[in-house]
């Protein structure tokens, strides 16, 4: 499975099923700041904040905006209720690997989120609003969760300047992070099996 951080909150996976590779697609937006692809090309687009000021996906994606449980093309997707009306948390099931993503989540996870993404593979969480989610509370959320893996998402970039840093988040979890490039691949025999790690994505 391969893993790219766009920005923000938005993430693209590339999967693969018995017979064909996959494109994923999590909260593709306009920015107001900073680089973008102008458009992506995806087989699923799914959104934890709904579609407004979203770029367009082509490939005539199959596309979820809301709570629900489905499988498309051999992919397990699980959303639920996120804290706002609008807000979703996400999991999902490829490769023999389980993949949670907050979105815009802020404080602590409720019952239902948690049932959800508890001991998921792969973390993606939303590390740089420091007022609405302190690091502090991130990291109580990741430690209830209890991921093999953890790539942070919405710190600072060109695309979100007035977010904290990414050194914030490191320096309050205590993981001497794994830095890849654009792009991380990870294998279900390569996961850790004791202790948690952490992979800082360079924003594509």
């Amino acid at each position: 499975m391969h893993i790219s951080w766009l920005g923000s909150t938005a993430i693209k996976l590339q999967t693969k099923s018995e017979t064909e590779d996959i494109s994923v697609v999590i909260d593709p937006y306009k920015p107001e700041n900073g680089t973008f692809p102008r458009s992506l090309s995806a087989d699923i687009a799914l959104y934890t904040h709904g579609e407004k000021d979203s770029i367009t996906i082509s490939g005539n994606p199959f596309t979820l905006s809301t709570v629900g449980e489905c499988e498309v093309k051999g992919v397990l997707i699980t959303a639920v209720q996120g804290k706002k009306e609008h807000q979703t948390v996400l999991r999902l099931d490829s490769e023999g690997m389980s993949i949670g993503h907050t979105g815009s989540q802020n404080g602590l996870l409720t019952d239902e989120q948690l049932n959800v993404l508890s001991g998921v593979d792969i973390l993606c969480i939303s590390v740089g609003d420091e007022k609405e989610n302190p690091p502090e509370k991130v990291v109580k959320s990741i430690q209830t969760i209890e991921p093999r893996i953890v790539i942070p998402m919405a710190y600072k970039s060109d695309n979100s300047p007035s977010a904290a840093p990414i050194t914030t988040f490191i320096k309050e979890i205590g993981i001497e992070p794994k830095k890849e490039a654009n792009k991380v691949i990870i294998k279900k025999k390569d996961l850790p099996q004791e202790e948690m790690q952490l992979i800082v994505i360079t924003k594509e």
